[in-house]
């Protein structure tokens, strides 16, 4: 294990990051030193931006695996490298947005009228009534 590896985990270890995380962040540090064949922190923020670049477009990563390594990159330059800014980022995917399903009144009948029992029922005109959640329900007493 090299001595920025140490350094890096050492520093992690300090801040309470669970072992898995830890394993994630330094597997993405040690992709970027494969990918320009040097050490992490002779790498210019203009690589970093191009090796996330490449992730994207060549490997096809998801938008979720290039933020966990723009974080382990982060991690590194800032508080083990202790550098003061960074200037590689890769931006938030467009989230399409998504309305939930609302059952009609006749649905809302005839879902309640299948209750096989009183207590269902009940639960269920409940539940309606309320507007209650998921985990509201099942909380109640």
């Amino acid at each position: 294990m090299t001595e920025l590896r140490q350094r890096m985990d050492g520093d992690m270890v300090v801040r309470g990051m669970a072992k898995r995380t830890r394993e994630t962040y330094l597997t993405a540090v040690t992709g970027l030193a494969r990918y320009y064949h040097r050490s992490p922190d002779q790498v210019s923020d203009e690589e970093v931006q191009a090796y996330l670049l490449y992730l994207i477009r060549d490997r096809q990563r998801s938008w979720s695996t290039c933020n966990i390594t723009v974080n382990a990159l982060r991690f590194l330059y800032h508080t083990t490298l202790k550098r003061d800014r960074t200037t590689f980022c890769v931006p938030s995917p467009r989230q399409p947005g998504t309305l939930p399903v609302i059952l009609s009144r006749d649905e809302v009948e005839r879902l309640i009228a299948h209750a096989p029992n009183p207590k269902y029922r009940t639960m269920l005109l409940t539940t309606y009534a309320a507007g209650l959640r998921l985990n509201e329900v099942l909380h109640l007493p």
